[in-house]
């Protein structure tokens, strides 16, 4: 996230963070556009009125780059010719303050949603069905319960079945950049998932030395946990 105004940034980031989102959040557009070079992200919030570089030409910067990532833009402007012209350098979705933090949330979703060709919230593997859009998960049937950060540890896993997902890549989506975390933290909400997918034909598999892949178990397979 890319905004400079504290108040409303330590709101989304709190609000997102609570959700068992990784969020990094910077206020200057000249620092963003070195950052962006250095690690991928999966979203990118852009607030047009920044300081260093401005949220229009640091867009168009990250395009010229060839840097895909899906950009959601805040901003307080609110004319249609505003709007047109983000669109047309790049963004994907655009939002005018003030705004419900539920809402931002929605077009997070969509526009990752459209970014990674899904066509709806609901990703069905095997017999469990995640909702992301409801933070759900139903397995064999029944509701199951997770946390925020385990509902999100599964939506990531899901969102690539039967490819590994590098263990990085996990610990930077659900611990963030910043914080210290106990090197098993995630092998815990590993487990804890597992045993509630236990009923199921899902299974989360380790692969020694990369990461995890989630799939749907065949019994021919020789067992990599």
């Amino acid at each position: 996230m890319i905004e400079d105004t504290a108040d409303l940034g330590a709101a989304i980031v709190a609000r997102l963070r609570g959700q068992g989102h990784a969020v990094e959040w910077l206020t200057d557009g000249g620092h963003a556009s070195r950052r962006l070079q250095e690690d991928p992200f999966d979203l990118i919030i852009l607030d047009l009125m920044l300081p260093g570089i401005n949220g229009s030409d640091l867009l168009k910067l990250v395009r010229s780059r060839r840097i895909h990532t899906p950009v959601l833009v805040i901003t307080a402007r609110g004319d249609l010719g505003d709007k047109i012209n983000v669109l047309d350098i790049g963004a994907d979705d655009y939002l005018v303050k003030p705004f419900d933090l539920r809402e931002l949330e929605a077009r997070m979703r969509a526009v990752v949603r459209r970014h990674s060709g899904m066509p709806t919230s609901r990703i069905e593997i095997g017999d469990v069905t995640v909702d992301i859009a409801a933070q759900s998960v139903i397995a064999a049937g029944t509701r199951i319960e997770l946390t925020r950060r385990e509902f999100r540890l599964l939506e990531l896993l899901v969102l690539s079945p039967g490819q590994v997902v590098p263990r990085e890549r996990l610990m930077d989506q659900l611990f963030g950049y910043e914080n210290a975390v106990n090197p098993n933290a995630l092998e815990l909400y590993i487990s804890r998932i597992r045993r509630r997918l236990k009923p199921t034909t899902l299974r989360i598999q380790t692969v020694w030395g990369t990461g995890y892949v989630a799939k749907i178990d065949d019994a021919d397979a020789p067992d990599l946990h």
